[in-house]
């Protein structure tokens, strides 16, 4: 039995059709992605099925009992508490129950002999009721850490991004019938992104999700619709199967239609010629004239392309920017950046990756000299027409018109030596005379993105400064801003968390990678990938083996036999390790006991001790092997 249908579904704001007669049908355990131009419906598309929006026309059919949760794009204005509180609220009543136990748990942590707050702490158990209350206190603790959370922040205190990883973490934990996320990988990290795909390939609930990111929706859909023109296309494949199906789909229907206009234009010339339509078989074809017209009128044309140009300026010189030992950092103690050395050439695509607040836009600023370097020398060269997008929208005056953000009191543009009006120019980024006087305000991420392009590449570059243009822009748009960045004169410098993005464009990695470290690599992100495995590797063997003093000195020691102490040690670690281990399994069952967790005191030292066992068993295997190895 279907979980959820669709049957001749309409639905429009202010009379303008984003959905027409839609027919769709989701089954238990289908992972679908919804594809689709900016603008093209897919918001509303979510919300009809979630149940937040009622058709106009038509009926949605839901199975008895069926759970749907939605994580939107827009964060709500009224969260209020701890990251905790917010996640447990995915668990229901439960939920708070679970959050108010984990308050407590943590003013017992400071006041361990306080009787009334573990009174109060065996109360609120009593009421959990629930045997698997541990389960969930670690299941929150453990989402909240793969997506970086601080589980005790405030949420109030978060940026509009960081609230978003919160609300995706509490769908998470509903674990609904139906989940449906708009652009959850947003503001994630390469490495949240790719936790996040690993969690959700084996979410074995449905999935309706709404995606730009390709790599994305290559490792999760089995399935893809897309939402074009009021109408939905389903494609019962992955996406590099639905590439050429899709391509194929749009020949047929540019056939067609070239077709119709032929057989519609012949008609046209016929009724012109001035054929008397008084007998009935042509007052039949003046009628069917008619119809013809009307259908041509109705057509709904595939929306266009953005036209994207390279604005000829001048080259700068063959050196753009040379950086030697630099090093800079908000705080004394901790560098953002240290002993960063590298030259970048004119024509150069570098791709800037690293984890969230790693220092990425910093590292960009400190190349533009906007942040001066503390230590180091950073030279630029000669003839640099900078452009830079910034993820913020900086540059963007929210109050102003779409047209009043380019034109700069202008209604003419220079492009390329030619004159070129506002409203035409805008139209190659598909905004519409319309909403070319609307406010920057009431755009959707996508469109100030493409606002943003427009209004960089209305003036002279080269070099190009990208700090996350990605988030929000359709398919089309990215494969068109790829294409654009390859067939750039200039130097592009790029942040980006998109792989299949950075494997398209960028020629080489800057990787921040902790502690003010920037390794440069060769190639995009796959090679990016490959490479810093290795380096991982050699680091790892180099951390077991430090020092070549060290080496020689346990070569030396493999040639002589073990002493009679080393000996009974040897013999004496299995049984060690079978008395740790056995001590371990105790704890972590008693742990299992929901009563365990009424002895607030206790949980404190018992966690600690199983710390301690696991460092005092790590030690004894290495000591064990060690010792095997003299033997040998």
């Amino acid at each position: 039995m279907a979980l959820l249908g669709m049957q001749d579904v309409s639905f429009s704001f202010g009379g303008y059709p984003l959905i027409e007669h839609m027919n769709f049908q989701v089954e238990h355990g289908e992972h679908i992605c919804l594809l689709g131009r900016n603008g093209a419906g897919k918001t509303t598309f979510m919300r009809l099925i979630s149940g937040e929006l009622e058709p106009e026309s038509g009926i949605i059919s839901r199975a008895p009992s069926l759970s749907v949760t939605c994580l939107t794009q827009i964060v709500p204005a009224n969260l209020k508490g701890t990251v905790f509180d917010i996640i447990s609220e995915g668990f229901g009543s439960r939920g708070k129950l679970l959050a108010e136990c984990h308050l407590l748990a943590h003013r017992i942590a400071a006041e361990p002999h306080n009787k009334s707050l573990l009174n109060q702490l065996d109360k609120l158990q009593h009421s959990l009721d629930i045997e698997d209350g541990w389960q969930l206190n670690r299941y929150v603790e453990m989402i909240a850490e793969k997506i970086k959370l601080d589980i005790d922040a405030e949420v109030e205190s978060l940026s509009a991004g960081m609230k978003r990883r919160v609300l995706l973490a509490q769908a998470i934990v509903r674990k609904p019938d139906i989940l449906l996320l708009d652009e959850p990988t947003n503001h994630l990290d390469i490495e949240a992104i790719m936790w996040l795909e690993e969690f959700l390939s084996r979410y074995d609930k449905t999935l309706i999700f709404v995606s730009h990111d390709r790599a994305f929706v290559k490792k999760l859909a089995t399935r893809i619709i897309e939402l074009d023109r009021g109408q939905l296309k389903s494609y019962y494949c992955n996406y590099e199967t639905y590439l050429p199906r899709k391509e194929a789909l749009l020949e047929a229907e540019a056939a067609e239609k070239a077709l119709f206009d032929k057989k519609l234009s012949q008609e046209e010339i016929w009724i012109r010629k001035g054929i008397k339509a008084r007998r009935t078989r042509n007052e039949g074809r003046v009628k069917a004239l008619r119809k013809m017209r009307e259908e041509r009128r109705q057509r709904k044309e595939l929306t266009g392309t953005v036209r994207m140009q390279v604005q000829d300026a001048q080259l700068s010189g063959r050196l753009v920017i040379e950086a030697k030992g630099v090093s800079f950092g908000y705080k004394p103690e901790k560098s953002i950046i240290r002993n960063f050395s590298t030259l970048i050439m004119r024509g150069d695509k570098i791709g800037i990756i690293g984890p969230n607040g790693s220092g990425k836009t910093t590292l960009l600023r400190v190349l533009l000299k906007e942040l001066a370097e503390q230590q180091g020398s950073l030279r630029h060269g000669t003839n640099l027409e900078i452009a830079y997008f910034d993820q913020l929208h900086a540059q963007l005056d929210y109050e102003k018109s779409v047209y009043e953000n380019v034109a700069d009191g202008s209604e003419t543009l220079i492009i390329n030596g030619n004159p070129r009006h506002i409203i035409g120019y805008l139209q190659d980024f598909l905004f519409t005379p319309v909403q070319s006087r609307n406010a920057v305000a009431n755009l959707s991420g996508g469109e100030r993105n493409r606002l943003l392009l427009a209004k960089l590449f209305a003036k002279p570059s080269n070099v190009l400064v990208l700090d996350e243009p990605t988030n929000d822009l359709d398919i089309e748009t990215l494969d068109l801003l790829e294409e654009f960045l390859l067939n750039y004169p200039g130097t592009v410098l790029l942040v980006s968390h998109d792989r299949e993005f950075l494997n398209n464009v960028a020629a080489s990695i800057f990787s921040l990678e902790g502690e003010g470290l920037v390794r440069e690599y060769v190639g995009g992100y796959d090679d990016w990938l490959r490479q810093s495995r290795k380096t991982q590797d050699i680091q790892q063997q180099t951390e077991k083996v430090p020092a070549k003093k060290v080496r020689l000195k346990q070569t030396t020691n493999r040639l002589r036999k073990l002493s009679s102490k080393e000996k009974r040690e040897l013999e004496e670690i299995p049984k060690l390790l079978e008395k740790l281990e056995a001590e371990q399994k105790q704890l972590h069952d008693a742990m299992t006991n929901p009563d365990f967790y009424k002895k607030g005191s206790e949980v404190a030292a018992v966690t600690a001790r199983l710390n301690e066992l696991s460092e005092q068993m790590e030690n004894a295997y290495e000591r064990w092997q060690m010792l095997e190895e003299l033997q040998a």
